[in-house]
């Protein structure tokens, strides 16, 4: 053998051990791309249960939103009934409800004035003065 063909069977051997040595982390990879592949596929089938149940919830959601507007816009009917009911009895009843509490706060205060006036002894003045 010569010098040549021993360089070339050395170099045939760490070639084979290169390729040995490379080859163990490409399987280990191979098999860690196969466990995540089927991580994927139980994940993926696991979620069809879960979408179905969200989209049902929604559905209910929305149900209950449609029902929360009737109620808000009927409450709005009422809210805005009741402004108008509160300025037609302003306008009818208001004005009057004023000048009669003005006839009575102005009768009242004439009466009391008419019994201080029978309290008061004859001959001193009827008036006060600094009075308020």
């Amino acid at each position: 053998m010569s010098a040549g063909q021993i360089a070339a069977l050395i170099a045939a051997g760490a070639f084979v051990l290169l390729v040995l040595l490379l080859a163990i982390p490409l399987i280990k990879l191979g098999r860690t791309l196969d466990e995540a592949t089927i991580a994927i596929r139980k994940a993926h089938e696991n979620s069809d249960p879960i979408l179905l149940g969200a989209n049902e919830t929604i559905t209910h959601v929305n149900t209950q939103l449609e029902r929360v507007d009737g109620i808000t816009a009927n409450a709005q009917a009422v809210s805005g009934n009741v402004s108008a009911l509160s300025s037609v009895f302003t306008a009818t009843l208001g004005g009057p409800l004023v000048k009669t509490a003005a006839l009575s706060y102005g009768l009242s205060k004439a009466i009391r004035s008419r019994r201080k006036a029978k309290e008061l002894p004859e001959g001193k003045h009827s008036r006060k003065r600094g009075r308020k």
